[in-house]
């Protein structure tokens, strides 16, 4: 990974996207610092620190909601408004075709999720002010709240812009890029804790060992999963043209078993995170009755949260690779290419089969991402260490960095097809 990161270094067009989503990563924590003025942070920490649900949200936004900063909403949102237009485009045609008619259709789909964002923003900054930071309010004017209203919508359409931009220029899936340094930058913080209770002899060297064993065990799990693709071959008959004969050849098809990254825990996380919003708008009642469920520190709360997460993971995978693995459009290209598959019928048969393969991959790749998800929440929770780099952040770590790296190699494979072209 080194020798990939100095060989991408000395390409300038590469070296300037590494910059740019540095520079992008810099801004974005700078706004993680900037407090929303007149708010008692003391308040909210404390409830933070007393609601698992709050302290996932925030482990999500790097620490900018306990301490309310402008960038307080995150890339939330964001999120929760792409998985809201994606399943739309699943079930009207008109958003379909949208998608597949070229550039204009993406960027009317991109102005549509733009739009739903702002409004579960909105939605979000409401039900934020006026439900669990009204407490932490030094000043309790219709003025002020709609002031830090306004203030908490600005910071998330902003960390929106800065996901696009990343996107667009920078290195890497913005909105994960974000989520990912929101996440390790409260590293530090949980290793300062977990060295504070080892000190005061509440944990021992024997329980941290454990969890640092049952992580790299998950990073080396979710590595591999990630990495492993089943190949289908793939036979072209030869054909005369002319004077000359062309197929004859043999090639494959990849399929991953995690063909959907690191999406669908990032969206299930999303889902999840609805509860506590809803929560906020409801009043005391609804909350308490929200963390009857959910409330991560109690057995029940754990077992709930975490059957909800392996079961939408579950299902945003299949959602998420119907999307990005269409077999319809690959069989129709196999057929006009004059390629088939040894042992199967060109056509629906084709499609039939690649369908099944996809589906039993599928199953097999996020029933392995949820049970990753579960071992070290599990010890974490069980053996009392207070740690926020759960099943599920370490999930989008290990995925987003994969990404980042299979990003930067397609970058420098591009550049060095460019070069020899010219």
């Amino acid at each position: 990974m080194i020798k990939k990161l100095k060989q991408a270094f000395q390409v300038k067009e590469i070296r300037k996207k590494i910059i740019f989503t540095f520079l992008m990563v810099v801004v974005f924590r700078m706004g993680t610092t900037i407090p929303v003025p007149g708010i008692d942070t003391s308040i909210i920490q404390k409830m933070v620190a007393n609601n698992s649900l709050l302290g996932l949200y925030n482990m999500f936004s790097g620490g900018a909601f306990s301490n309310f900063t402008i960038f307080a909403l995150g890339i939330g949102p964001y999120i929760t408004a792409s998985i809201i237009i994606q399943l739309l485009q699943a079930g009207f045609e008109s958003l379909k075709e949208l998608q597949k008619s070229g550039e204009e259709g993406k960027k009317k789909i991109s102005k549509y999720t733009r739009m739903t964002a702002l409004a579960l923003a909105i939605i979000q900054a409401l039900g934020i002010t006026l439900g669990i930071v009204r407490s932490a309010l030094k000043v309790n004017s219709p003025f002020f709240i709609i002031t830090v209203i306004l203030t908490l919508v600005a910071g998330s359409m902003m960390v929106m812009w800065l996901g696009d931009r990343i996107t667009e220029k920078g290195i890497g899936n913005g909105s994960s890029v974000i989520i990912f340094i929101g996440i390790i930058s409260r590293l530090p913080l949980d290793g300062i804790a977990i060295q504070q209770r080892v000190v005061a002899g509440q944990l021992h060297w024997p329980e941290v060992t454990a969890v640092i064993v049952v992580i790299l065990l998950t990073i080396t799990g979710v590595t591999f999963i990630s990495e492993s693709t089943r190949k289908i071959p793939v036979q072209y008959a030869k054909r005369v043209v002319g004077r000359k004969m062309y197929g004859g050849e043999s090639s494959h098809i990849p399929m991953k078993v995690n063909q959907s990254g690191v999406m669908p825990i990032i969206f299930a996380s999303s889902i999840l995170a609805l509860p506590q919003t809803i929560a906020l708008l409801g009043g005391p009642k609804v909350q308490q009755a929200v963390n009857t469920f959910f409330n991560l520190s109690t057995n029940k709360g754990f077992w709930t949260y975490r059957s909800i997460e392996i079961v939408l993971i579950i299902l945003f995978s299949y959602f998420y690779n119907t999307i990005s693995f269409n077999t319809e459009d690959i069989t129709k290209n196999m057929k006009n290419s004059g390629g088939f598959i040894p042992g199967i019928r060109p056509g629906k048969p084709t499609e039939k089969y690649l369908n099944g393969i996809l589906s039993k991959l599928t199953i097999v790749g996020a029933a392995f991402l949820g049970i990753m998800a579960l071992i070290p929440a599990l010890i974490t929770h069980y053996m009392q260490i207070p740690v926020n780099f759960g099943g599920t952040s370490l999930l989008i770590v290990v995925g987003v960095a994969l990404e980042l790296k299979r990003q930067l190699e397609s970058n420098l494979v591009m550049k060095n097809y460019q070069g020899f072209l010219k």
